[in-house]
């Protein structure tokens, strides 16, 4: 984990340890997690940007705002109470991107720094994603940031190569709401539930606890493959 070739796309190279963003092991994993809800296992991450509406140009402009889609389709729902508001520049034209935080990602993402070398691995688009990153990472988890030039474009979709990350896949684990995204490495994700706007949900804080003990493992697909099969 400490091979110092990471990645070819790193915005911000300030810190410490590995949680690559990303997804996993479609149907059959994902019916383990609805099962397990209850027993507090799973949740999903913040690292795709899903949670962002995009303030539309006045009527004076002549510009058209192309409509901002999730990292492998789907079109975002706006957002009126939004953690953030981030300016960004489209054709020459600044917009507001509104952005609304899952519940408990501020322990989320500071836990997993103290555990893992962190990663953020999205498909959108550096000009939005990135000053998100900024105002979301506070503690600078984030040791590189990749957006989607850094992604594969396979059959329609954005994917995550996590071979190209530089590190012994066997330590790596992907976390995203997309199977698209990983399906490069479907043994390497952990299935989770996208997220909207639901402000009594828990999955972050519930997914701790996993990553807790995924952390003292050599390696992690004994223990993702465990989960996969309950």
């Amino acid at each position: 984990m400490d091979n110092p070739s990471i990645i070819t796309q790193v915005t911000n190279p300030k810190e410490e340890e590995i949680l690559s963003c990303s997804q996993d092991k479609a149907s059959q994993c994902n019916l383990s997690l609805k099962k397990q809800r209850s027993r507090s296992i799973f949740s999903t991450l913040f690292c795709c940007f899903r949670d962002y509406n995009v303030e539309p140009p006045s009527p004076n402009s002549t510009n058209v705002l192309p409509p901002l889609v999730e990292e492998n389709g789907g079109l975002q729902k706006p957002i009126s109470n939004a953690d953030f508001i981030v300016p960004v520049e489209i054709d020459g034209t600044i917009h507001q991107v509104y952005v609304l935080k899952r519940p408990h990602v501020d322990e989320f993402l500071q836990r997993m720094g103290e555990l893992f070398e962190c990663v953020l691995f999205t498909a959108s688009l550096a000009k939005y994603a990135d000053p998100v990153a900024d105002l979301l990472d506070r503690w600078g988890v984030f040791r590189a940031r990749l957006f989607r030039e850094s992604c594969v474009f396979h059959r329609g979709n954005y994917v995550k190569d996590l071979s190209r990350l530089g590190r012994e896949l066997s330590k790596v684990i992907i976390v995203d709401n997309s199977p698209a995204s990983y399906i490069f490495h479907p043994e390497n994700a952990v299935p989770v539930q996208s997220w909207f706007d639901d402000m009594t949900d828990t999955e972050l804080l519930d997914l701790i606890p996993f990553f807790e003990g995924l952390s003292t493992e050599e390696e992690v697909y004994t223990m993702l493959h465990k989960l996969c099969n309950r």
